[in-house]
């Protein structure tokens, strides 16, 4: 059996690929980052979020995570979480009145300037500006939809932010979640070992990252630029930036257009 917690505050969960051992309680500290994860589906995490710098840092209490089963607050003996849509039509929609108390859930044991967020294909996308500001703060509360979707009065009466991550459909919003919660985590000063990692990847200046190469010096006839041989670092960083810039250009031209309109 393990030890009970030693107080009635909020608990934390380490990262292992065993998803039942994830859910065990254990003490939580209060000043971690803490993504709360609403869903019909907790076994599905960790998931990827249990791997590499990110796993590791679940695992050694640098960022938390919080999963809230959706299907513990159903009404009834069946636990039932969703129902016809009104008006008519396919597929089922999560009931309000059963979200509204995993809702509460969190929101009852998170500091304030969490952001509150529904996974939804409607919604703003996901990019890196919006994973810089989620950690910047006290974490993020996520509520994964599934069916049709969940009744519009949940929305309107959290005020929840709708985020996709792209212009597809997928069946549920956890995985979404979890891309979501890796590309912000590892924005969080304590994860990555080397504190500028982020700040010449894609997307953090508004361009694509310039072209990386390690060893062998040639392969397959193909060499290493000879500028990154150099040691020159001026010229290295005139060179990473021409190549970023080639790269959006070819790769990303909506990206392009809006680096220029800032630059000038």
């Amino acid at each position: 059996m393990p030890d009970k917690p030693l107080s009635h505050g909020r608990k934390s969960i380490s990262a292992s690929t065993k998803p039942k051992y994830l859910m065990t309680n254990s003490p939580r500290l209060s000043n971690l980052w803490t993504a709360d994860v609403i869903t019909l589906y907790p076994n599905a995490f960790p998931g990827v979020l249990s791997e590499s710098i990110v796993g590791k840092s679940l695992e050694k209490k640098k960022w938390a995570l919080e999963i809230v089963n959706l299907r513990d607050f159903g009404i009834g003996p069946h636990k039932k979480v969703d129902d016809t849509p009104a008006g008519g039509g396919a597929g089922l929609v999560l009931r309000a009145d059963v979200i509204e108390p995993a809702l509460e859930k969190s929101i009852s044991n998170s500091p304030k300037g969490r952001p509150l967020v529904y996974m939804s294909p409607r919604g703003k996308r996901f990019d890196q500006l919006l994973a810089k500001k989620w950690a910047a703060a006290p974490g993020v509360i996520i509520l994964c939809g599934r069916f049709e979707g969940i009744d519009e009065r949940i929305l309107e009466h959290y005020n929840i932010e709708e985020i996709s991550l792209g212009d597809f459909i997928m069946t549920g919003g956890e995985i979404a979640a979890q891309a979501m919660i890796d590309a912000t985590v590892r924005l969080l000063p304590t994860v990555l070992g080397n504190p500028a990692s982020p700040l010449d990847e894609s997307h953090s200046s508004g361009l694509l990252e310039y072209p990386q190469y390690t060893k062998p010096a040639e392969w397959k006839d193909r060499k290493i630029p000879e500028t990154l041989l150099s040691g020159h670092h001026e010229n290295i960083a005139k060179w990473r930036m021409d190549q970023a810039k080639i790269k959006t250009q070819k790769h990303r031209p909506d990206l392009w257009k809006t680096w220029n309109k800032v630059k000038n």
